[in-house]
């Protein structure tokens, strides 16, 4: 490696945290670990390693495929939050403990190695791909802006190209949208495609049933986490809107115009969103380290077996449930959030500031967007659907959302929503290469 690409670690150093990732917990942990060593004093150097500059609030991304709410509002400036950290934007490609090195590359400059006195891996998740023929090459997941923006522009560029189709066959197929995982995410995604399909059709003059969702997944109900009586519900709302919900199911293979189910039906369509099930980020996969379904494995302080300097949270790690033993948290933003805060916590202990705790949580429920007029939510045990669910979801994550100006802009945005229409502009902003598994996520091969 040339001397110049090692220059910026090159000389004496104050002690150096690298955090890999600026999801949930790793933007958690760089903006209280800074808190903590400006507190003591400390001069220890924080690096957050990034691929994008800024932090995404992912539970707001079926709202941007929806066409309800600017990525730009989900999207909160790394440089702004976190101005005491150093912050290189570049994707960590390999990681040598024995070393102590983590070699990144960016789209600006080459390979680099970056030394570290302390380790935090909070790279995230990403889609978990099975081995379903066509499916890298023409599903698209929800993960990322360009993935959100490329199924919202998709809807409408296919209802605007069946608008002017002769042929009924490919106009229905144009007006198909597949996507598959009912739990959260795929859920929430389908119920705002819905929404969006629905002004289209009102506006252009025709039966929105003529625009066909499906929504399959192999579990045997729909959001099996919020219970029997709120899934049954969630069930009923979407097949009122003419969501046609098929469980126990799942796609055997995919090409440009059409999906075959594993049942063995052909459905044509041009659009099908894969959002079921994720896995730790393609850079776990360097580290020989024990693993759990793609997750690496961590002690219940965080801290990877057999490396002491080495943290680990979020989405990329299996933390130990201490409410539930023998069980590990979801890849969940709220374990990610509260995984960040006690990150920081223990890896300034390990610098000698304060004491290290274990992980342990309180469920505080969850909050499902479905749409136009209807939620559902258990905040702290209580159920509740329709419109108060809805309030409770939308307070829920304008507050969670870690930056004044984005809450003010999110809050702006479902006021204006509430008396006027959904935009239906085509902006062409992503091309269906930029939102590819492998370009968005990262993803080079099955995980």
């Amino acid at each position: 490696m040339p001397d110049h690409q090692k220059s910026a670690d090159s000389g004496p150093r104050p002690q150096r945290v690298v955090i890999v990732g600026s999801g949930f917990a790793g933007f958690t942990c760089a903006r209280k670990l800074c808190r903590t060593l400006a507190a003591a004093g400390d001069d220890t150097e924080v690096v957050l390693v990034s691929p994008t500059d800024y932090m995404l609030y992912t539970p707001l991304l079926p709202d941007v495929a929806g066409g309800l709410i600017d990525p730009r509002f989900v999207a909160v400036s790394l440089t702004d939050a976190l101005p005491r950290v150093r912050l290189i934007v570049a994707t960590a490609e390999s990681i040598d403990l024995d070393n102590k090195t983590l070699t990144v590359a960016g789209e600006h400059h080459g390979t680099r190695d970056l030394t570290w006195d302390r380790l935090v891996l909070t790279p995230g998740s990403v889609t978990r791909l099975f081995d379903v023929p066509g499916l890298p090459e023409h599903g698209r997941g929800l993960k990322t802006v360009a993935e959100a923006l490329y199924l919202r522009e998709q809807l409408i560029r296919q209802l605007e190209l069946a608008d002017h189709e002769e042929d009924p066959d490919i106009r229905q197929a144009r007006r198909t949208v597949v996507v598959v995982g009912a739990s959260y995410a795929g859920t929430e995604l389908v119920a705002q495609l819905r929404a969006l399909a629905d002004t289209y059709a009102t506006r252009r003059g025709f039966d929105p049933s003529e625009i066909r969702f499906l929504l399959l997944d192999m579990a045997d109900r729909v959001m099996p986490e919020v219970g029997e009586k709120l899934s049954d519900q969630v069930l009923s709302v979407l097949r009122g809107r003419g969501i046609d919900i098929r469980l126990g199911m799942s796609l055997k293979e995919l090409t440009g115009d059409r999906v075959v189910l594993t049942d063995g039906t052909t459905v044509p369509t041009y659009t099908v969103a894969w959002v079921t099930g994720v896995t730790g980020a393609p850079v776990l996969s360097t580290l020989d380290l024990p693993m759990e379904r793609g997750r690496l494995t961590v002690n219940a302080d965080l801290r990877v077996p057999g490396h002491p300097d080495v943290f680990a949270g979020g989405d990329a790690a299996a933390v130990p449930d201490l409410t539930q033993p023998g069980k590990v948290t979801p890849p969940t933003a709220q374990h990610a959030t509260r995984q960040g805060k006690i990150l920081a916590r223990n890896v300034a202990a390990s610098l000698g500031i304060g004491a290290p705790v274990p992980y342990k949580h309180r469920d505080m429920g969850l909050v499902v967007d479905l749409g136009p007029r209807f939620a559902v939510a258990n905040p702290l045990g209580l159920r509740l659907s329709g419109l108060p669910a809805k309030a409770v979801t939308r307070a829920y994550h304008t507050y969670a959302v870690p930056r004044g100006l984005n809450r003010w802009a999110i809050t702006l945005t479902y006021l204006t929503n509430a008396v006027t229409p959904r935009p239906l502009t085509l902006l062409g902003l992503v091309s269906p290469e930029e939102a590819s598994f492998h370009a968005s996520e990262g993803i080079r091969h099955q995980v």
